[in-house]
């Protein structure tokens, strides 16, 4: 759901099936309808934030993470790779923008989208998706987008490829440090052995 390159996990997987991209946007449909809580990650980025703040969430699939942002008042921007995804974003989450793009060539400004951002959200295991020789690009170019006190926060899987010693390196690599390395959406502490990172980072 994020950047290409010859390795990006994404794109090998609808390769390999077509219709996961339905299939997911199916699942969450009806999840949504199931009344699943599906905001814990948009309920952490809204605690850091002032009112109407600018939000991008990058790699943002069908727009459940955005859109939550964008009903609790937010200016909402959704870039993602997949065109069927961003297709049900925009269908089922009318008000953010959401835009077709590669994440390691994120350049906004040349799609007339000016203005920085006070938070970038990268949920879903997109980094894990990414091509590992872009991952450091993609870290670059969302710190290039963020206003002056802006903050990126990302959440993965510890087990899927991407070691968290790795992406410690990306992230210095991308001129960023961790302002808090987190287990879980909701707060609890990041371990050695945790089986998820939810990272908090700014420019160094």
């Amino acid at each position: 759901m994020a950047g290409v390159g010859t390795q990006n996990g994404w794109s090998k997987l609808l390769e390999s099936n077509p219709g996961h991209s339905q299939w997911y946007v199916d699942r969450f449909r009806s999840l949504a309808r199931d009344g699943a809580d599906l905001d814990g990650e948009a309920r952490l980025v809204d605690a850091m934030l002032p009112r109407t703040a600018r939000v991008l969430d990058a790699g943002c699939g069908p727009g459940r993470v955005g859109a939550a942002l964008a009903a609790a008042g937010h200016d909402v921007v959704g870039v993602d790779l997949d065109p069927v995804l961003i297709d049900a974003a925009r269908q089922d989450h009318p008000g953010p923008r959401w835009l077709v793009g590669d994440l390691a060539e994120l350049d906004l400004p040349a799609q007339g989208i000016t203005d920085g951002f006070d938070a970038i959200v990268s949920a879903g295991n997109v980094m894990t998706f990414l091509a590992p020789d872009t991952r450091q690009e993609v870290l670059r170019r969302m710190r290039l987008h963020l206003r002056d006190g802006g903050r990126i926060v990302v959440g993965f899987g510890t087990d899927r490829g991407y070691p968290v010693t790795d992406f410690l390196a990306d992230m210095h690599a991308a001129d960023l440090v961790e302002d808090l390395l987190l287990a879980t959406w909701d707060l609890r502490p990041y371990r050695d052995d945790s089986d998820f990172l939810v990272a908090v980072l700014r420019p160094a």
